[in-house]
C-alpha cells in the first residue's frame, strides 16, 4: 500500500481515488484473511456491493462506513473532524480575564524625611 504522503490526491481523478479506496479495502480485508462473502455479511452489505467497492465503483458513504468499521479503520474519518469553535462571547470573557493590569512601582518619596540625620 502506498503511504498517503506518496499520493497527490488533488492531481488524481475521482476514478483513481475510488480505485485507491477499493485497493485499501481489499488489502485490509485480505489482511483479516476473510472472503468477500464473509466480510460482506459482517458489514451488513451484499457481496456484490463489496466487490463494486473493491473495484473502485461508486458506493454510498454509509456502505463505506460499515466497511471501515469491520476493517477496524474508522480512524480514517478523523480527517472530517471540525475543530471546536468557541462562541465570540466566551472568547471575549477569556480575553478579559487574561488582561491583567500591571501598575508601575510606586516611586519612593522624593522628599527628605524630616527625622533623618544628615
Amino acid at each position: 500500500m502506498n503511504h498517503i504522503s506518496d499520493n497527490n490526491w488533488y492531481a488524481m481523478s475521482d476514478e483513481r481515488i475510488l480505485k485507491q479506496i477499493g485497493a485499501f479495502v481489499k488489502y485490509y480485508r485480505m489482511e483479516q484473511n476473510k472472503t468477500q462473502a464473509i466480510f460482506a455479511k459482517e458489514a451488513g452489505i451484499s457481496r456484490s456491493t463489496l466487490s463494486l467497492l473493491e473495484r473502485g465503483e461508486t458506493v454510498t458513504v454509509a456502505t463505506l462506513i460499515r466497511v471501515l468499521r469491520v476493517l477496524g479503520q474508522l480512524r480514517i474519518i478523523d480527517g472530517f473532524i471540525i475543530p471546536s469553535q468557541r462562541s465570540p462571547l466566551i472568547l471575549a470573557k477569556e480575553e478579559k480575564r487574561r488582561k491583567i493590569r500591571v501598575s508601575s512601582p510606586k516611586k519612593k518619596d522624593m522628599y527628605v524625611d524630616e527625622d533623618m540625620d544628615w
